[in-house]
């Protein structure tokens, strides 16, 4: 199994890396679901302080991927988000190439959606790209868009981690403004969501600084090939140079890029075989959809409810949770409650088990008692015959005689095996032996009356 992270979270596999350290699939022994972790990588003061940053944030909106707890063992630290296996926008352009421009919209509605909450709760992304941005796997359906990674996030006001001049973030994703060291705010953004927006239509990186360029020097451009006008005007509003030109709220983008889709084509009929592919891969040996496996033959997880319940119910009924191990000794159960008992007239007749092949690892005996255990705490049966409960001693604290061997039978016929001697009250005398008992007592009675008569 994986390593145990601050007695709760069991890393399972990585999944990804990020600029702060590793992304696992992990998971969480409390909420009992998988979950994706960010392992913290380095330890320095602005690292942590990112981390801090980025852990702080809570966001919950459908189209946002937030840190959702934190955990520290020693000198690590993680948080964990919602598990999503749909890829990146990056992988979906690596399958189909440029997508068709209604699926585009639907995914920017998405993206700005959950860029509308993430400002209203005063945050700059400042590092949204295809990489950032996440899907549910979906399959052919509806697709779920999750904006992910706050890793360099800062709320408008706070104290910057670098230095004036230095740029933080992805390369080919800036806004002009921000080459130019201007402090974190909204409309850069979205001069982002207008390059994805790019990239989503053409399958390719748009060149950033060469569309600023073209911009300042003769103006908006004519819609690029593939691209309908009605959806270009919006787009294009957001890559101008000038931050304000641009739109200003991503409520407000939104609203324009309905507009844009009522005059949209209908897309082709090949747009339908668009599919979200599961990304994350099998789970590793071990591991299954509801969590660790434990080894074959081990029994019920006490971790989990079902094995809570099968074992509260065993040691109510005063059984083993786990099954007899195989060839065992048939048993009979009187009645429901009752304790089992063994026939060893049926075990002598019973046939032997077939002998496992040699290849084969022996099979464990379950629910066998500890050779430490000296002492076996009582266990309470029912007993039907007796009107109620007694406390039934453990097996080992009365010794049982062994069984005389049998003897052979006069006819050489087969040995006659005897019953096993009883245990608690002795059976009543036949009628015959009453019988006689009575006559030998009133002969002693007579006998005792003519001796005293002849006194």
């Amino acid at each position: 199994m994986g390593e145990v992270f601050a007695g709760r979270y069991e890393l399972v596999d990585p999944i990804g890396r990020g600029g702060m350290g590793a992304v696992w699939r992990a998971w969480d022994q409390r909420r009992r679901r998988y979950v994706a972790a960010k392992v913290l990588q380095q330890g320095d003061a602005h690292t942590l302080l990112r981390f801090v940053r980025e852990q702080a944030l809570r966001i919950d909106h459908p189209n946002v991927l937030a840190p959702a707890s934190w955990a520290a063992d020693d000198d690590k630290v993680l948080f964990t988000m919602d598990l999503v296996g749909g890829g990146s926008l990056a992988h979906l352009i690596g399958d189909y190439g440029p997508l068709p421009p209604r699926f585009v919209c639907t995914l920017l509605d998405q993206l700005l959606a959950g860029l509308a909450a993430v400002h209203a709760e005063g945050v700059v992304h400042r590092d949204i790209k295809p990489a950032n941005i996440l899907l549910e796997a979906t399959g052919t359906g509806r697709p779920h868009l999750r904006l992910s990674d706050f890793g360099i996030s800062m709320r408008k006001g706070e104290p910057r981690l670098t230095e004036t001049d230095y740029v933080v973030g992805t390369p080919g994703y800036f806004a002009p403004e921000q080459l130019l060291g201007a402090e974190p705010d909204f409309p850069a953004d979205l001069f982002a969501v207008g390059l994805v927006a790019l990239y989503l239509l053409q399958g390719t990186r748009p060149d950033s600084r060469a569309l600023v360029e073209h911009f300042r020097a003769h103006g908006t451009p004519d819609a690029p090939e593939g691209v309908p006008a009605p959806l270009w005007d919006v787009v294009a509003n957001l890559l101008q140079p000038d931050p304000q030109s641009r739109f200003k709220t991503a409520t407000g983008v939104r609203r324009a890029l309905a507009e844009a889709v009522e005059l949209l084509p209908a897309d082709p009929p090949e747009s339908a075989d668009v599919e979200v592919f599961d990304q994350l891969g099998p789970l590793p040996p071990g591991f299954g959809p509801q969590g660790p496996e434990r080894a074959a033959g081990a029994g019920p997880d006490p971790r989990s409810a079902a094995g809570a319940a099968t074992a509260a119910a065993a040691a109510a009924a005063g059984t083993p949770a786990a099954p007899s191990p195989p060839g065992g000794v048939p048993t009979a159960r009187a009645g429901a409650g009752e304790p089992t008992r063994t026939d060893p007239r049926a075990a002598a007749a019973a046939p032997a088990p077939p002998a496992p092949p040699a290849h084969a690892a022996p099979a464990p005996v379950r629910g066998a008692v500890p050779a430490r255990a000296a002492v076996q705490a009582p266990a309470y049966q029912d007993s039907s015959a007796t009107g109620g409960f007694h406390l039934a001693p453990p097996a080992h604290a009365v010794p049982q005689p062994a069984p005389p061997a049998p003897e052979p039978a006069p006819d050489g016929g087969a040995a006659a095996v005897p019953a096993p001697a009883g245990r608690g009250r002795v059976a009543p005398p036949s009628k015959a032996a009453a019988a006689a008992l009575l006559a030998a007592a009133l002969l002693c009675f007579a006998v005792g009356v003519w001796a005293l008569a002849q006194t």
